[in-house]
């Protein structure tokens, strides 16, 4: 299963809440994570990881914690990702120990480097500045469907 992980997700809360606080003060992970009912310790490593990637700033003194370190239309999705989890991959073809043993029969391999193309193109047009903005809007993202009407799904 393709899926984000809990320090991804809280990475793109943390961001998500710099972005709408910005213009107010510099925000604690103590802030943060209270907010959200999420573990303060797990939000400091968040925030410090995104810091050591250069996506927040790390702001010192009595006003001090984090900011983001680019307007939040600079700052997209994958920005935030690839900063906690490194690079995105819905598939392990390459491993620690070189390539899988059936990569030279294999018969997904293309397809799914264009779905993961896929999936980084839209993560990477998804900015924190769209994801901060009012949930009634439209979505972030169109996507079209690939199932042209008449056609259906069978059942087996």
């Amino acid at each position: 299963m393709f899926k984000l992980s809990k320090k991804a997700d809280y990475g793109l809360i943390a961001v998500k809440h710099l972005a709408m606080h910005r213009q107010e003060h510099a925000c604690s992970a103590n802030e943060i994570a209270e907010e959200y009912g999420i573990s303060v310790t797990l939000m400091a490593k968040v925030l410090q990881r995104l810091a050591r990637e250069g996506v927040v700033a790390a702001k010192h003194g009595s006003t001090g914690g984090y900011q983001l370190a680019k307007d939040p239309a600079q700052v997209s999705a994958l920005d935030v990702i690839s900063a906690i989890d490194g690079p995105v991959l819905i598939t392990s073809c390459v491993t620690s120990h070189g390539n899988c043993e059936t990569t030279e029969k294999c018969s997904v391999r293309e397809p799914l480097r264009k779905v993961n193309e896929s999936i980084l193109g839209v993560l990477s047009t998804v900015t924190i500045a769209q994801m901060s903005e009012d949930p009634n809007e439209p979505a972030l993202v169109a996507l079209s469907s690939p199932i042209r009407s008449g056609s259906h799904m069978s059942s087996s």
